[in-house]
């Protein structure tokens, strides 16, 4: 199952610009507005997301080498089975909060502030951005920073079992959200109002509710046809 996460997950950063204007957003405006007034904004931008994208690619190669450990139990408990149902259940959760519906993802977010606490004092030596180097490094720190929709992705990489495949899902994912920030960084105040609209964010919310309930159809096929035995063979 492996392509549909990397596709579902893609989507699942591309129709979660509801979440980073909030999230993401004041901190792309602070950038912004640190930077240099008489040059081109768009290589501070690209290189900050960049760093970014490489921070969730690396947890999602830790995530992914973390499911792999878990899988040598396969033959005590149906663990890829569970992770992969796990991850399908975040997606609907985090389609539904997308949607305004439910705010469960905010609650995960309370996970990685004790690493944060640790990271975001080395932000401060980067600022201000003067240089696309420091943006970079600066995107690199803030990757870490938590966030209830990243922590859900994780859940999939999690789930796929390798590393390899762990960093394809978070590569995925933070190319999904390139194009969000990228136009939050470069057209602020244009797109807050569109991006924040109930409409927008509850079309958003249901396809990714949607790409969850399919994956949780999917794996419970599986365990129906085959049982806990078919459950490690969730491929197809």
């Amino acid at each position: 199952m492996t392509e549909f996460s990397i596709i579902a997950v893609f989507f699942a950063g591309l129709l979660g610009g509801v979440h980073c204007l909030g999230m993401c957003g004041s901190i792309v405006g602070i950038l912004t507005a640190q930077l240099p007034k008489d040059g081109a904004r768009w290589p501070f931008h690209l290189a900050y997301n960049s760093g970014r994208i490489a921070s969730y690619t690396l947890a999602g190669a830790l995530a992914g080498s973390i499911g792999q450990a878990g899988f040598l139990l396969r033959d005590v408990a149906p663990v890829q089975y569970l992770l992969f149902a796990l991850s399908s259940l975040m997606l609907i959760a985090l389609g539904l909060y997308l949607a305004g519906i439910w705010n469960m993802v905010r609650r995960i977010e309370q996970v990685g502030r004790l690493l944060w606490q640790r990271i975001q004092p080395l932000t401060r030596p980067l600022l201000p951005v003067t240089t696309p180097t420091r943006a970079l490094l600066l995107g690199a720190l803030w990757g870490w920073l938590p966030c209830g929709l990243v922590y859900s992705v994780l859940v999939t990489a999690l789930a796929s079992g390798h590393a390899r495949s762990g960093a394809l899902i978070m590569l995925a994912f933070g190319l999904g959200t390139l194009p969000n920030l990228l136009v939050i960084g470069l057209f602020w105040e244009r797109c807050r109002r569109w991006v924040q609209s109930p409409g927008v964010r509850l079309f958003a919310g249901l396809i990714v509710t949607a790409f969850g309930i399919y994956g949780l159809t999917k794996v419970g096929y599986v365990f129906a046809v085959h049982g806990w035995a078919g459950s490690c063979h969730v491929d197809a």
